[in-house]
């Protein structure tokens, strides 16, 4: 019998997809799931009987095609996000990678590159390589930083026609500075590059740092996306979106597959929209845990990078991969994300960071 790696070989596959492996993180059963920046609070009650009202009202016309132009979803979205915005200015689709890889479809492609800065979001050279498009990387400052300087220069360089900016950054946890993207807007005139803030993680930002949502006005090519995965607790309802000027969202319905948002898909975001205030209440208790593990890790005598996600990346291990495991035996799993001496772990309930502290405090001590 051969192996499924013999017998994809065997394909006639794509040049530049031979040798990728698919994007995907452990899908384990233990008790404390910490590993993919999940909401763990979970859907409150009163919103999870709007939802299942609005999607057993849904059901009632899946005979007939949803709305192609999400009419309704396009103005809850721009009510939410405010900033003057106005539903012609927002797209959404089936999660925010979906977003991404319809701008890719537009603006990429065979003969373009996008640029990233790793160590950043691992679905975009993913992405860049299903849509034929080069990618390539230009490194970050000291703890992971970007300046408006280097990035401008790395940008102008790569003559890039999509430019990645991951605010804030997965997996470190840290947000750029708006004169960074101002810096990566201007810089990619020349190549009229087209310049994405992701901030699937926005709304756990600290106090007093702005969205690039207040960039929008005058720059036709920055577009700033978001997600209902993280913040709003629907990672299972795959709804990702994105502001920009009126014309992006034309070039994307040039790519978008025929009505690819689904009746009840729409359902789900509008009826969690028209809950927005209940649903986001519990941003605010989970920057609270993030925050006690950055505290609580520094004094264990390891570095935590500065978050402004729901998740916590820190270094200082001599063997993560030992920690990984034993932090599994204990019933915790959390992110292995590949950088020497580091780990991340998403911020959850006061219960799961209270197990997750504990269970590393003695793997720590073991180690000692």
């Amino acid at each position: 019998m051969p192996s499924s790696v013999d017998a994809l070989a065997n394909l006639p596959l794509r040049d530049d997809l031979v040798g990728l492996h698919p994007y995907g993180a452990p899908q384990l059963d233990v008790p404390v799931l910490l590993n993919v920046n999940e909401n763990t609070h979970g859907v409150p009650a009163d919103v999870h009987a709007a939802i299942v009202e609005a999607v057993a009202e849904a059901t009632r016309g899946l005979n007939r095609y949803p709305d192609r132009e999400f009419t309704e979803l396009r103005k809850n979205l721009a009510d939410y996000l405010g900033h003057g915005l106005t539903p012609d200015q927002l797209w959404a689709a089936n999660g925010s990678n979906e977003v991404l890889q319809q701008v890719l479809q537009a603006f990429g492609g065979p003969g373009r590159t996008a640029i990233g800065f790793p160590p950043t979001y691992s679905m975009y050279p993913l992405l860049s390589s299903g849509t034929g498009t080069r990618y390539v990387t230009a490194e970050r400052g000291a703890a992971y930083a970007m300046t408006p300087e280097a990035t401008a220069a790395a940008v102008r360089d790569s003559e890039a026609n999509i430019v990645f900016l991951c605010s804030p950054n997965n997996p470190t946890g840290t947000a750029l500075d708006l004169d960074v993207i101002e810096a990566a807007y201007d810089a990619g005139q020349d190549a009229r590059a087209i310049i994405i803030v992701d901030e699937a993680y926005g709304e756990f930002s600290q106090a007093g740092k702005p969205s690039a949502l207040t960039l929008l006005p005058g720059r036709p090519r920055l577009l700033v996306s978001r997600t209902m995965s993280k913040a709003f607790a629907l990672a299972g309802a795959r709804i990702g979106y994105l502001a920009a000027a009126p014309e992006v969202a034309d070039a994307l319905r040039l790519v978008r597959l025929p009505y690819h948002l689904s009746a009840i898909t729409q359902a789900t975001a509008n009826a969690a929209l028209t809950h927005a205030d209940t649903l986001l209440s519990n941003v605010e208790a989970i920057k609270v845990q993030r925050d006690r593990i950055v505290r609580e890790l520094t004094a264990l005598g390891l570095s935590p990078a500065p978050s402004d996600a729901n998740f916590v990346f820190f270094s200082g291990l001599h063997d993560p991969r030992r920690i990984w495991e034993g932090l599994l035996d204990a019933g915790v799993l959390i992110r292995d994300v590949g950088i020497p001496g580091s780990l991340r772990v998403t911020a959850g309930t006061e219960q799961e960071t209270t197990v997750f502290l504990t269970a590393l405090t003695k793997l720590l001590q073991i180690a000692r």
